[in-house]
């Protein structure tokens, strides 16, 4: 058996499908600007993308807004590719506006202490639970104000990096961006000694209920006629209500080491990966992987190509502690 199936197959063994933490409904969106010198050779082009952090009375999630709107591109012309090949051989080719977005999602859960991870490799969501961070936060007699909302500064070492955090006393939420977190009071906006990361508040609006979309009722009469259903693997599920904070019933539970050697796999063979991954799932179609995330279908007679390398990383977000 090859290296990478075995991986997946231990993953799949030892982690499973479990039930998430009580789903909550989200009071509020925060969103952020998020930067970071990903290459301290190119300092003046710092990664930027913007971010968004739902807020509710027991959890929040924090997710990648731009990855939102580059998957419904990517699902569009998936879309129409397949309809204009009319049930023939399809071969899909992605354009995407902007390079590679922030696939994964962190879930908070600070009445349970737990903090959930929701990643994407390739077709399958994986979630990892792990303790809430304990960040010793010294806070000041500082304060700012960023729109309406009157803050204070707070100063804590997380992750390899000195923080400086603004957060909001009269937001009783203990929440933030990424995973910042353990204030008395939202995280606005934060950012390291160097700059180097920072999460710049770029607004904050309440929610309004919102319906589910009209295409719940008409995916399975669909799937019977016998249309293709295109699925996009690591995508959302667009039926589900966005303002709900769950984490997604299908992701697969797995340890962090666990996780690392999944993708370590990945990265070293990325079509070796997709292939064990298919054969593992008992899932039919055919993938040539050109880059990118991949699109999965019920056809066997499909190939895709997503063009786009990986970005140049030597400052990562999470830098390993001094000795």
């Amino acid at each position: 058996m090859k290296k990478p199936l075995l991986l997946f197959t231990i993953a799949m063994m030892a982690g499973y499908v479990v039930r998430a933490q009580e789903a909550d409904s989200a009071k509020a969106i925060v969103k952020y600007k998020f930067s970071h010198v990903r290459d301290t050779l190119n300092r003046d082009k710092p990664y930027t993308e913007n971010m968004i952090l739902f807020i509710g009375q027991k959890a929040s999630a924090y997710k990648s807004y731009d990855k939102k709107i580059q998957d419904a591109l990517v699902k569009k012309q998936v879309q129409e590719q397949v309809a204009a090949a009319a049930g023939g051989p399809v071969n899909i080719n992605i354009k995407r506006n902007g390079g590679a977005t922030t696939q994964g999602e962190i879930y908070q859960f600070p009445l349970e202490n737990k903090m959930v991870r929701k990643e994407n490799l390739m077709i399958t969501k994986y979630r990892i639970e792990e303790a809430m961070p304990m960040i010793k936060w010294k806070i000041s007699a500082d304060t700012m104000s960023f729109g309406t909302l009157h803050c204070q500064k707070a100063t804590g070492h997380f992750k390899g990096r000195d923080y400086t955090a603004w957060f909001c006393p009269d937001l009783p939420f203990h929440a933030g961006p990424w995973k910042l977190c353990g204030l008395p009071g939202l995280i606005v906006e934060a950012y390291d000694t160097n700059k180097e990361v920072e999460f710049k508040f770029d607004g904050m609006e309440a929610v309004t209920k919102s319906d589910k979309p009209a295409q719940v009722a008409q995916a399975t009469p669909a799937a019977a006629a016998g249309v293709t259903v295109v699925r996009l693997g690591g995508m959302d599920d667009d039926t589900v209500d966005p303002n709900i904070i769950a984490i997604p019933a299908d992701a697969v539970k797995t340890t962090p080491k666990q996780y690392d050697d999944l993708r370590a796999a990945m990265l070293k063979d990325p079509q070796a990966f997709m292939n064990s991954m298919m054969a593992g799932s008992n899932m039919g179609g055919g993938m040539q992987m050109g880059g990118g995330r991949v699109v999965t279908t019920g056809t066997p007679t499909m190939r895709v190509n997503m063009s786009g390398g990986g970005p140049v990383i030597n400052n990562p977000l999470e830098l390993p502690e001094k000795k």
